[in-house]
């Protein structure tokens, strides 16, 4: 083998793939087509969820100190939503959830290859895939220039134009795209203070967004903008007047472009691919759903995909994955996929992005409005767009309220629930010390934090996820399920 594991595209899925295999101690080689980064950010938020995940590696303190990263206001098709999601139901004292944050994906990407280069791994640019075999050991990845790598496994984060994709055939049913709009990194004048969501008496509307700022301490916006007539073919050049004169037919002229720094346009396709698993083949991210990039949900989406997919790889990898564990990333991260789908395809019609001002959409936009006041809406959309109500299928585990969700950051006193995954193995809270003996034989796979009340013992996965509440005649069956046979020497 050249490597264990071959993780091709280095997009925020790529790159935090390729950190969680860094963090299990396998070998890994990371691919990109382009010869070099991209300046267009096609994302500009770092939702709950994903800056949790960051937490709980330890990176999301230097990420934050690296620049200008405003709190972002959440929405759900434009409605305004509650800067954080309520605290997770549960025993002990939960810190805060972390507020959206405005991170560019261009800084998130300069971050991330920063910070892995700093233990040795290197993005490996112009590598464009030409060609994809694997056996029963085995892939074999073939490059345009003749050469070629063979790993244990491949990763496949190389984007909704996914090149592994399209050589494995892989099914990718759903809706082609039916109109355009545009997605800009501009500045501005005359949008201080401003909603984030407006849209004009016929239809035309824009959306603008913090993106902190450049490198000469200007302040950076992502500006969306749609409506009628503005529909164009994708590879059509997107210019400035263009931009003019979609904000002139939604501000007037109170709203000013200033500088056109990078431009693209959107569809509003939706699709996801039938399988996220074929043999060694792992899709991952855009390579494996596509859709409106509402709320970032793209971008954290598939950190999230990679998240969960790094530590099983690890554990393949190194011998101890229980069988099924690497079939489990299809099924917990198809069924969080498909959710995603479904609430932006929501948003996308109560937007009403193609500007029809049609009176039944905007009669069900009202009434979406009002019904979003009841805290339990909120609570629930919050939970949606924040990543936090994501909840991974236990089996064979009693119902609890933790079971499946991410944990919360925990106080524990001297430590954090978040700052014990930080080593990117499993955690089995201890609260009475009673559970030594029980966890001894997985010691090579699972830390144990014990005396740190008021907490009920519970068992977390690497991804942060809640696997085991309570029940000691369980805990056994569930380290065995998540962690593999017990080790016969401990």
């Amino acid at each position: 083998m050249d490597t264990d594991v071959l993780v091709v595209g280095a997009g925020p899925t790529g790159l935090m793939a390729a950190n969680e295999l860094l963090l299990a101690g396998v070998s890994t080689v990371l691919v990109d087509r382009l010869p070099a980064r991209s300046a267009l950010s096609r994302a500009g938020g770092v939702q709950t969820r994903t800056l949790e995940a960051l937490d709980q590696r330890g990176l999301l303190e230097p990420l934050l100190a690296g620049g200008d990263h405003p709190v972002g206001g959440s929405h759900f098709a434009g409605i305004p939503l509650p800067d954080a999601p309520a605290p997770d139901p549960g025993p002990g004292a939960h810190l805060p959830r972390q507020p959206w944050r405005s991170v560019p994906q261009v800084v998130l990407e300069a971050f991330f290859e920063v910070h892995l280069a700093g233990q040795g791994l290197k993005v490996r640019r112009d590598h464009e895939l030409i060609a994809l075999a694997q056996d029963d050991q085995s892939v074999t990845a073939t490059f345009a220039d003749g050469r070629s790598l063979r790993a244990r496994h491949l990763v496949a984060a190389d984007g909704g134009h996914s090149t592994v994709r399209s050589l494995l055939k892989a099914e990718f049913p759903g809706r082609a795209g039916t109109l355009t709009t545009i997605a800009a990194d501009v500045r501005l004048s005359g949008a201080d203070g401003l909603p984030t969501h407006h849209h004009s008496p016929d239809g035309h509307w824009a959306g603008i967004f913090p993106l902190g700022t450049d490198s000469e301490g200007r302040p950076l916006r992502r500006l969306a903008m749609g409506g009628p007539g503005r529909s164009l073919p994708r590879d059509v050049p997107i210019t400035e007047e263009e931009i003019r004169d979609g904000l002139r037919a939604v501000f007037g002229d109170r709203v000013q472009l200033l500088d056109l720094c990078h431009a693209r346009r959107i569809t509003d396709a939706a699709r996801q691919v039938t399988r996220y698993r074929h043999g060694r083949v792992f899709l991952a991210g855009d390579a494996a759903h596509v859709h409106l990039p509402l709320g970032a949900q793209g971008m954290n989406g598939g950190m999230q995909d990679a998240f969960n997919l790094g530590w099983k790889l690890g554990a393949a990898v190194r011998g101890w994955a229980p069988e099924g564990l690497l079939d489990s990333y299809h099924t917990e991260r198809h069924l969080a996929g498909t959710t995603v789908l479904r609430n932006v395809q929501a948003q996308g019609l109560l937007m009403d992005w193609a500007g029809t001002r049609d009176p039944d959409v905007l009669a069900t936009r009202d009434l979406f409005a009002e019904l979003i006041t009841l805290p339990e809406v909120r609570r629930r959309l919050s939970g949606l767009m924040s990543g936090t109500a994501t909840r991974y299928p236990m089996p064979d585990t009693a119902p609890h309220p933790l079971l499946g969700r991410p944990v919360p950051d925990i106080d524990l006193g001297p430590v954090r629930v978040h700052q014990l995954l930080r080593s990117g193995r499993g955690v089995l809270l201890d609260p009475q010390d009673a559970l030594a003996g029980a966890v001894a034989p997985w010691a090579d796979r699972v830390d144990r934090a014990a005396g740190k009340a008021p907490v009920e013992p519970m068992l977390i996965r690497p991804d942060g996820h809640v696997c085991w509440v309570g029940d000691p005649e369980t805990l056994r069956s569930s380290l065995t399920r998540w962690f593999g046979a017990p080790n016969r020497t401990a």
